[in-house]
């Protein structure tokens, strides 16, 4: 697919407006290395979530500008082309057409973006046990976690116009996507309830590990904050990089799972790619903040995966045909499932601290 003038100028204003955040958070905020606290982690978190709710708001009134559609039957065009779940009547003015089209593309951005963000936080999860098993310093996390999320979106472009263009010529991919969905989904509610207290890894025998000792040079002592050394003429590669590679191979594990729950909800890669790109951005200071609550969400991966598995049907259900939704449906229904497994967590928590409350009053 061709890409118009408006797309590419309007993906260039994107990508400068992106890796400029990135290199003021890198290198503004964080000149010296430290693990935030959690007022920072959260006040970052919460930056980043009002940027991504103000994209989303500008493509509300705005998205046109996007594809830049000019006429109704260049509107009624994409809804086809995109295969937008909405319809435009007949005999309404192009600027009433736009209006229903942005209003529409903002809500499946929106919807994107919370499934990501939602997936991220299970990804973050990994994330941390990786640092654990290997012992990496807390100071040091933020560096390896920029780095991570900066290889992250540029796999992310290519996983995600890959799998676009997939979509657009052999449309029986949603079915395969949906099973995948659906998989994935079993396996994380199969893994939360028979090997929650399993979680490790194998800091020797990880397929990064031997790939990375196998094909370079690689120490195993600690050297700080730097990625590698220079050893006898030869670049060495530190463990911090050889974690470093952990995580991208990790993120290009989620990306499987994650991009094809986006893209059930739209076909637009444009909008995936920016629904993804926010939700990524935002990981390194939803890390900090994991790291502060994650025992107050015990029943989350619960919910992310009945999350796997609606999304999946939906995909699979939408390919023939058979009980379509609306954008705003799928956005209830996401948010239904997620505010649910978090309200279980409270609950659980809730009963537990009592619990453990009247155990410790002595008897009479």
């Amino acid at each position: 697919m061709a890409l118009s003038q408006n797309e590419v100028v309007f993906f260039i204003i994107f990508l400068v407006f992106i890796f400029a955040m990135m290199a003021l958070d890198l290198g503004v905020f964080t000149r010296k290395a430290h693990q935030p606290k959690f007022r920072e982690a959260a006040t970052w978190t919460a930056v980043w979530v009002g940027i991504s709710i103000l994209f989303y708001i500008f493509l509300f009134h705005f998205g046109n500008i996007l594809h830049g559609p000019d006429s109704l039957e260049a509107v009624k065009g994409l809804v086809a082309e995109y295969n937008h779940p909405i319809v435009i009547p007949q005999g309404i003015e192009t600027d009433q057409a736009i209006r229903i089209y942005n209003r529409n593309l903002a809500l499946e951005y929106l919807t994107g973006y919370l499934i990501e963000y939602s997936l991220s936080v299970d990804n973050v999860f990994v994330i941390i046990m990786i640092f654990f098993s290997f012992n990496i310093r807390k100071e040091y996390y933020k560096k390896v976690l920029f780095w991570g999320i900066l290889g992250a979106v540029v796999m992310r472009f290519i996983f995600i116009f890959a799998a676009g263009a997939l979509l657009h010529y052999f449309e029986w991919f949603f079915v395969i996507f949906g099973v995948l969905l659906i998989f994935l989904g079993g396996k994380m509610g199969y893994d939360f309830l028979f090997h929650r207290h399993k979680m490790s890894i194998d800091t020797q025998h990880h397929p990064i590990v031997k790939f990375a000792s196998r094909w370079f040079s690689v120490t195993r002592e600690d050297h700080g904050e730097k990625f590698w050394i220079r050893h006898q003429g030869k670049i060495v590669l530190t463990p911090l990089f050889v974690v470093l590679l952990i995580i991208e191979f990790t993120d290009v594990l989620f990306a499987v799972d994650s991009v094809p729950a986006v893209f059930s909800v739209t076909q637009d890669p444009f909008i995936v790619f920016f629904s993804n790109i926010f939700a990524i951005l935002g990981l390194r200071s939803l890390f900090f903040v994991v790291m502060n609550v994650m025992n107050r969400f015990e029943f989350l991966k619960v919910g992310l995966a009945v999350l796997l598995i609606f999304v999946g049907l939906k995909m699979i259900l939408n390919h023939y045909q058979l009980m379509p939704l609306t954008t705003m449906d799928s956005l209830l229904i996401i948010i239904g499932i997620l505010v649910t497994s978090i309200l279980a967590s409270v609950i659980r928590n809730m009963i537990r601290k009592n619990h453990n409350k009247n155990k410790s009053i002595p008897e009479d």
